[in-house]
């Protein structure tokens, strides 16, 4: 393993603009899947903690000492925010790397890179968005106004933590809203020195507070808080359902999910690049170690080229052996922690039970003593009944099904509970025109996977949730929509 010091994490929460413990003083321990070495002791907050930061995040919004600056002003605030993040890089990326797994390289050029641009943008874009005038008769005058909402909860995973903090964060901030995010249990300290950074930037203190914790302690309190004007969501299909149940138990406050993806990949035999979508598919599956929400984890290859195309697909696979995630040449770090291998572990153990072909992987494997680490693995053989193919295995596992025309495609494609993303690879611009609108998901791809950015909304059909991350429509999550109408008496 790649020798490094373990950095001094204060696991504290931030509350309010100061660093405090959990009111009950109780912590966990954060354990690093690098090497299984416990990496920090971190604030086991509860819902006496939700409350005295959903107090603060509330009277900093009545004060209006954020909401009531020029946007002009939060824009400044936010951009220099970005600037901080760009200049800790080194620092979040190993944070990012050793809490979750995910190798240093991409930590530092996806995670936090990502993050500073979300932040930046919508910095950027919060004093180019206008109201509406309605059209009304000569006496009147009508005003479509956006408001923040007030006090936003946002409750994020544990794969992407710092970059899905920011595509909540930044827009619920530059529309003035004060707010609560609580990180996930297994990946809380970027989060955390995200809070400080913000301090730094000018981020008034109250405005944006971070309470760790787990679930069910920290997170249902959250969403079921009768302060708390909206809640944010990004995790599994499961939990999900329950925020949106909790935010209606309460005060009926707005929820938004971003669930989970089984996405389908689709690759005719007339593929313009077939080099291409081979890599395409190997490389989105196995990065971040398959723990990724819209991972393309269903491949469907035309008959007639499956075998060339699997023939290629396992000739990369060596590439991808899990390594050290600080080693500068890895391209597959850990996976979260030893619950989620043994889930992947599971899964594995479902497909070849079922009756699914395993061409590759398949098996744990330690190339770093004490870590978490799985084989990336491919099954062929897989039908669309089978549990692999089914539900979400957060790891890097690839199903391979066929078809023999574009009818059955779509049709296998859409029979999920899932929406998210889906791709296409096909020079027949009818046909990536005709089964892109027949896909019921999110985001099509066509020729491509993954070459979207934060212009375009990002979300799902179906259970795979409600609302849209990214893009300005984002913005539609954390405002009000208000009408002034105005009788006017004016002689002319």
């Amino acid at each position: 393993m790649t020798e490094f010091k373990i950095p001094n994490f204060d696991g504290r929460a931030l509350i309010g603009g100061l660093r405090v413990a959990a009111l009950d003083g109780q912590t966990f321990d954060c354990i690093s899947p690098v090497d299984g070495r416990v990496i920090a002791q971190v604030a086991r907050c509860g819902a006496a903690d939700i409350d005295v930061a959903v107090v603060a995040a509330r009277a900093a919004f009545e004060s209006k000492r954020w909401a009531a600056q020029p946007p002009a002003q939060r824009k400044r605030v936010l951009i220099k925010l970005a600037e901080l993040l760009l200049a800790h890089r080194d620092e979040l990326a190993l944070t990012e790397c050793l809490d979750m797994g995910k190798p240093l390289r991409f930590a530092r050029s996806v995670d936090v890179a990502g993050a500073a641009n979300c932040i930046r943008w919508y910095g950027e874009a919060v004093d180019k968005v206008y109201d509406e005038i309605a059209p009304t008769p000569a006496d009147s005058l009508a005003l479509i106004t956006r408001e923040p909402l007030g006090v936003v909860g946002v409750i994020v995973p544990w794969n992407y933590p710092l970059l899905m903090a920011a595509w909540k964060i930044a827009p619920a901030l530059a529309a003035g809203n004060s707010v609560v995010l609580k990180p996930s249990e297994k990946s809380p300290l970027t989060a955390l020195r995200l809070a400080e950074l913000a301090l730094e930037a000018g981020i008034p203190p109250g405005v944006f507070s971070v309470v760790p914790g787990h679930g069910p302690e920290a997170g249902s309190p959250l969403a079921l808080h009768m302060d708390v004007d909206c809640i944010a969501f990004t995790g599994s299909t499961r939990i999900g359902k329950q925020i949106h149940v909790m935010a209606g138990q309460s005060n009926l406050k707005r929820a938004w999910t971003e669930l989970g993806g089984k996405s389908p990949n689709i690759v005719f035999a007339d593929c313009p690049d077939l080099d291409r979508a081979v890599e395409a598919a190997v490389g989105s599956i196995f990065f971040n170690q398959g723990e990724s929400c819209n991972a393309p984890s269903r491949l469907f290859v035309e008959e007639s080229i499956k075998d060339t195309f699997l023939e290629k697909a396992l000739a990369m696979v060596p590439k991808y052996q899990p390594g050290d995630p600080l080693a500068p040449g890895t391209l597959m770090g850990a996976v979260v922690d030893r619950v989620q291998l043994d889930t992947v572990l599971g899964y594995i153990e479902s497909g070849r039970e079922q009756g699914a072909r395993l061409l590759t992987g398949g098996a744990a494997v330690e190339p770093v003593a004490g870590g978490c680490y799985v084989q990336p693995t491919i099954f062929d053989g897989v039908t669309n009944d089978m549990k692999i193919a089914r539900e979400e295995i957060f790891g890097p596992v690839l199903s391979v099904l066929s078809f023999s025309d574009a009818a059955e495609a779509v049709r296998q494609a859409n029979d999920s509970l899932y929406g998210l993303q889906a791709a296409v690879w096909t020079r027949d611009l009818n046909k990536a025109h005709g089964v892109a609108r027949a896909l019921r998901a999110g985001t099509v791809h066509v020729n491509q996977y993954n070459d979207d950015d934060i212009t375009v909304p990002f979300g799902g059909f179906r259970q795979s949730g409600i609302g849209r991350d990214k893009s300005l429509h984002a913005f539609d999550k954390y405002t009000e929509l208000k009408t002034t109408w105005i009788k006017l008496s004016s002689p002319f």
